[in-house]
């Protein structure tokens, strides 16, 4: 094979990897606030909370951007634990900081409010508040254990 044959077929290869590699990335956030529970509206989500008595989880993301955001998605808030867990304690705000992908200028000017309000340095930033709003957790950076990890961050914030 000629050297410019291996070469055209070593860059279409590749070329299909970072397509795979994009997609698998893509779509894990893409389910998160679809399939998963996740709602957009902070105040949407403080009112459920209220009648609901649970407490509100907002993640500060950069869903289609950031690695260690994607990572939590993977690892924790898309497996089935999670969810149930999820379900019965919690109401789950995403407030998104994407690059690539479209939201509503009702929803960016919310997401920046939100985000100096709550003091946001870095993502993923994950700030748990109890029925009425208030803070009772703080995490910055990837949450590690998976679903049982975050049960117990959870846990521990309510037992303080």
């Amino acid at each position: 094979m000629k050297l410019s044959q291996v070469l055209l077929a070593t860059i279409c290869s590749f070329s299909l990897l970072l397509v795979s590699c994009q997609d698998a990335v893509d779509q894990p956030a893409a389910e998160k606030a679809d399939a998963e529970g996740w709602i957009t509206d902070y105040d949407a989500g403080l009112t459920q909370a209220g009648k609901e008595d649970k407490m509100v989880l907002l993640d500060f993301t950069g869903s289609d951007w950031c690695g260690w955001c994607i990572k939590l998605v993977k690892s924790t808030f898309s497996k089935p634990e999670f969810q149930k867990f999820a379900a019965a304690n919690l109401v789950l705000v995403e407030l998104d900081y994407p690059q690539g992908k479209e939201q509503s200028a009702e929803v960016k000017a919310q997401n920046e409010k939100l985000s100096k309000q709550y003091g946001v340095e870095g993502f993923p930033t994950l700030v748990l508040l109890n029925s009425k709003g208030k803070e009772i957790a703080r995490n910055v950076g990837y949450l590690a254990g998976g679903p049982e990890g975050l049960e117990k961050w959870v846990e521990a914030a309510k037992a303080n």
